[in-house]
């Protein structure tokens, strides 16, 4: 099984092609209120983790629109989960000062951060499989040059995409036919550099094959669409009551002052 099989990368193209209400959202609409949900829950401070819990709101109601199963979500995000925790897995050891107690039980400000890095990791990276789940690669590619990124940065970031495919399903035959000849043992390091670089070798002549036939039936680097899509008063709409709900959770606590209204209210 190729990595592309593996992570799931063609299930996702798949969810993208089907009809659901989110879809049918301008992928420009999509995209704007996904980089400001980005930015809104990246400038949060390091402490921070009740207040960014109103924003699991955005990439829910995404998976919500388009029909996505949740689950297929959770497990791309526990795939790349380690990097997170990679990142904070040392700020309990190097921050222990005391943050917040709950009960007896005394929390350092070390797992207060960890635990908001791993919450903005979650929410982000949700967001961002959401949004390619429900729009699909080739139309956020379009939308992307509409907004002004420039045309040769959205034909490499389609290319990475798209020939992800193949590069993995050549190192999977390469690591099967290792399999094979091995006899059962586990190959040693110097095999696996050598099916490295002939997998490069062979990466690079299968490139320049795909180019000629791309120039051969026309390619000229411009990104087409089979349905092309407008800027509708609903999309407007849609950026707008997103960019409402992430500037008020932003400037007030959401969680914080429903907290407290419960609180005072079982008291």
């Amino acid at each position: 099984m190729g990595f592309a099989a593996w992570a799931g990368i063609g299930r996702m193209d798949e969810l993208a092609r089907r009809d659901t209400p989110a879809r049918r959202l301008d992928a420009r609409a999509k995209i704007i209120a996904t980089l400001a949900f980005v930015v809104a829950v990246m400038s949060f401070p390091r402490h921070a983790v009740a207040a960014l819990t109103p924003f699991a709101f955005y990439p829910l109601a995404l998976i919500a629109l388009g029909r996505i199963p949740p689950g297929f979500i959770l497990k791309k995000i526990l795939v790349a989960s380690p990097f997170a925790v990679a990142v904070g897995l040392f700020n309990p050891i190097l921050d222990r000062a005391p943050a917040a107690t709950l009960g007896p039980l005394v929390i350092t400000g070390g797992w207060v951060t960890f635990a908001s890095i791993l919450l903005r990791f979650a929410l982000t990276v949700g967001a961002a499989l959401a949004l390619v789940a429900c729009t699909g690669m080739n139309r956020l590619g379009a939308a992307l040059e509409r907004l002004g990124v420039p045309r040769v940065l959205v034909v490499q970031l389609l290319f990475l995409y798209r020939y992800l495919f193949v590069t993995s399903d050549q190192a999977a035959r390469m690591a099967r036919g290792a399999a094979l000849r091995s006899g059962g043992r586990r190959p040693g390091l110097r095999v696996y550099g050598s099916m490295i670089g002939h997998l490069l070798l062979r990466s690079l002549d299968r490139a320049e094959r795909i180019y000629r036939a791309m120039v051969a039936r026309g390619f000229d680097g411009e990104i087409r669409v089979l349905e092309p899509s407008a800027f509708r008063r609903r999309d407007a709409a849609f950026v707008c009551g997103c960019l409402a709900l992430f500037g008020s959770a932003r400037a007030w606590n959401i969680a914080g002052a429903v907290g407290r209204l419960l609180t005072g209210g079982a008291s």
